[in-house]
């Protein structure tokens, strides 16, 4: 290699060097909170105490639900959800996006070989035998020529280009954050869909229990009123009893189909029986504590919004690059090889060849193209920082609204069960007035409705309780893999983890 071309290379290499000395991106800061301090009272309940709490984030869903067959369903859906499958390939789309435009920042190197064969033709000059005339004899020229070299590479001095790397990694990060937010989704999804199906269940079984105990007062009042005593009233409502506890069990077993049929939805594949509920709500199907927090340090460990911050981070990059473009652009081109006529001898050094051109190019007058690309980049900021502020004020409603239920759920499972107790004594008591004379059977029926109604709202309170904490789990960003803004994970070739 020659001085010259040696020169050249150490120029590029020099140039490459300086590249990214200046970044016109603005300095990025969080925006202020925009929701209180502390979590709101409820009743005479007074509000969580601001205090420092181990991570809901930090706590695996494994961790999370103590049930087995609820375990084996959630590990199920998070194999075979075709959202969570798109939301990864999200991640894949973005991650090949980040590295195209990190390539950017390196010259694409060419290398190519070529060989030319041409022959002329023959031109006149003088008589020949034939016509007269002079012909000169054809002839065939042969050349090859090898080169290797980089075409229109810019050098970032004003940092457009690393600006948009750091954008597309930025986007590749808020796509990370927001597959976690997907699969937390589906975690609490597929709990509520199950501890559903297992409430159903349930209250299929009420209303079989609820059908036979019918059935069999429609048998004593049959044989009360063959012997004269209950009348033929008492006969209409003991069978009108019946037809309603049928209509329910028929309802309910149409609920209890709908529910599997949306749990194998939710779970991407026929959940097998093994891992379906039983006929009865599980009594502790997951872990029964979980501590709030302080609003602003739970809020920010939550994966949409962190997504949505790395989307606002991303708009400082995208500025900077949008007032990098006012800016010379500096690019190079270069090339070294050989050439030679004829067919031998290629690579002798009498043969090598060198080119190098530097250039520079000015914006002087686009019709406001620029200018409004730097507008569009300050008003998209904007847009995404409403929608960062949405996305807190969000998730403190939905936060608030769990721990609200949570804070008077156990009273109210504990009321209703009291509830069902009165009702199920005023009801043996009736029966047993009835079957002495003293009451008609239509106050006996009166009771037993009353009690199923206790009973059914039984179940719903207990769901209620549950699905109450699922809820809580997920809107606090359990999962076990939440990363906050302020730790800002490297792009990796892996796939998030499942855990």
């Amino acid at each position: 290699m020659n001085r010259r071309l040696l020169f050249a290379v150490v120029a590029v290499a020099g140039s490459s060097g300086l590249a990214g000395c200046v970044n016109l991106a603005p300095d990025y800061r969080r925006p202020a909170p925009v929701t209180p301090t502390i979590w709101p009272s409820v009743g005479d309940n007074p509000a969580p105490e601001p205090v420092a709490a181990p991570d809901v984030s930090a706590l695996g869903w494994r961790d999370f639900f103590i049930n087995e067959r609820l375990r084996h369903t959630v590990a199920k859906a998070l194999a075979n959800n075709r959202n969570l499958r798109i939301a990864a390939l999200n991640i894949k789309a973005a991650r090949a996006r980040y590295h195209d435009a990190g390539s950017a920042l390196f010259p694409n190197v060419d290398a190519s070989t070529s060989a030319t064969f041409s022959r002329s033709g023959r031109s006149a000059g003088g008589n020949d035998t034939a016509s007269g005339n002079i012909v000169t004899g054809s002839s065939v020229s042969k050349s090859l020529s090898a080169e290797l070299g980089f075409a229109n590479y810019e050098i970032d001095f004003f940092g457009r280009l690393r600006n948009q790397k750091q954008a597309a990694l930025d986007a590749l990060l808020s796509s990370a954050a927001a597959r976690r937010s997907t699969q937390i989704s589906l975690i609490g999804q597929v709990a509520s869909d199950w501890l559903i199906l297992a409430a159903d269940k349930e209250r299929l079984s009420i209303a079989e229990n609820t059908l036979a105990n019918q059935q069999q007062n429609l048998k004593l009042v049959k044989a009360r009123h063959d012997y004269g005593v209950a009348s033929g009233s008492d006969v209409a409502n003991a069978r009108s009893a019946v037809e309603a506890a049928r209509v329910a069990v028929a309802s309910y077993t149409t609920a209890v189909a709908r529910d599997r049929n949306a749990l194998n939805l939710v779970v991407g594949a026929t959940v097998p029986a093994a891992d379906l509920p039983g006929a009865h709500i599980p009594a502790h199907p997951v872990i029964a504590d979980l501590p709030a927090g302080i609003p602003s340090k739970v809020l920010t460990n939550r994966p949409d919004v962190i997504s949505a911050e790395y989307t606002l981070r991303g708009d400082t990059a995208s500025i900077g690059a949008a007032r990098a473009a006012f800016f010379p652009t500096i690019s190079l081109t270069a090339a070294t090889g050989w050439a030679t006529v004829g067919l031998s001898g290629l690579f002798a050094d009498s043969n090598r060849t060198w080119s190098f051109t530097p250039q520079i190019n000015q914006p002087i007058f686009d019709g406001g193209s620029r200018a409004a690309q730097l507008d569009l980049a300050h008003i998209q900021r904007q847009i995404d920082l409403a929608d960062y502020e949405q996305t807190i004020q969000t998730a403190f409603r939905e936060v608030a609204d769990a721990l609200a239920t949570r804070a008077t759920i156990d009273r109210q499972v504990a009321a209703q069960q009291a509830l069902v107790a009165a009702n199920a004594r005023a009801y043996r008591l009736s029966l047993a007035r009835y079957k002495a004379g003293i009451d008609s059977f239509l106050d006996t029926l009166t009771e037993q409705r009353a009690l199923y109604s206790a009973r059914q709202d039984e179940v719903g309170r207990r769901l209620a309780r549950q699905t109450n904490l699922v809820t809580l789990y997920k809107v606090l960003g359990g999962g076990g893999f939440a990363t906050s803004v302020d730790q800002m994970p490297a792009p990796s070739t892996d796939e998030p983890s499942t855990d």
